[in-house]
């Protein structure tokens, strides 16, 4: 009976200690979508100026990049109905298709990157409609990290003798914030294939 207790009380401690932790991650969601925002914003401003875009055709992997983060958060939405339905080894696998797939969109950002090089668009030129578009896909990048952390954690999470309700709030954080740097690349992407 004690133990049992004890039990509940472990589980309402670790409830009460998950809410805060997403209430900062929401805040940090909506914090970065401001300061993406703002960006974008600079970039509407500055073009409108100076009566032009950043005048570029984006590099193929830029396309090819957003399908692969598209197809992450697919995976990672299967991962979550995997958890929710108890399959822990079908949500492992989907866990790490989603992680190899960020470290894919992370390698392809930086390949684009060096095609806008090669194509003599410095991150420090004369147009600093260019630059943004090393700024916000590089901070972007940033974020990219921080999911694939976030990813980590899940995952050591759907290996590790944790609570349920543990295991639940790892995959529910590292979701949030995968869906949100999803939603937030595709954005982005089409904001500078409309005003290039």
């Amino acid at each position: 009976m004690v133990h049992t207790l004890d039990k509940q009380n472990e589980g309402l401690g670790e409830g009460m200690d998950m809410k805060p932790k997403k209430f900062i991650l929401w805040l940090f969601v909506v914090s970065s979508t401001i300061m993406f925002g703002g960006w974008t914003s600079y970039y509407i401003v500055f073009s409108a100026a100076k009566g032009k875009g950043h005048g570029l055709v984006l590099p193929e992997l830029f396309t090819y990049s957003t399908i692969v983060l598209v197809v992450s958060s697919a995976c990672l939405f299967l991962a979550s109905r995997a958890l929710k339905s108890g399959a822990l080894g079908k949500q492992r696998v989907w866990l790490w298709i989603t992680l190899i797939l960020g470290l894919v969109f992370a390698y392809m950002q930086f390949s684009a990157w060096r095609v806008l090089v090669d194509t003599g668009a410095f991150l420090t030129n004369n147009n600093a409609a260019i630059s943004m578009i090393y700024i916000v896909s590089g901070f972007h990048l940033l974020h990219i990290v921080a999911g694939i952390a976030l990813m980590v954690s899940a995952i050591a999470g759907s290996y590790g003798q944790i609570s349920a309700e543990r295991r639940k709030y790892r995959m529910d954080i590292a979701s949030i914030f995968w869906h949100f740097i999803d939603i937030l690349w595709i954005y982005l992407y089409v904001f500078l294939l409309l005003n290039s």
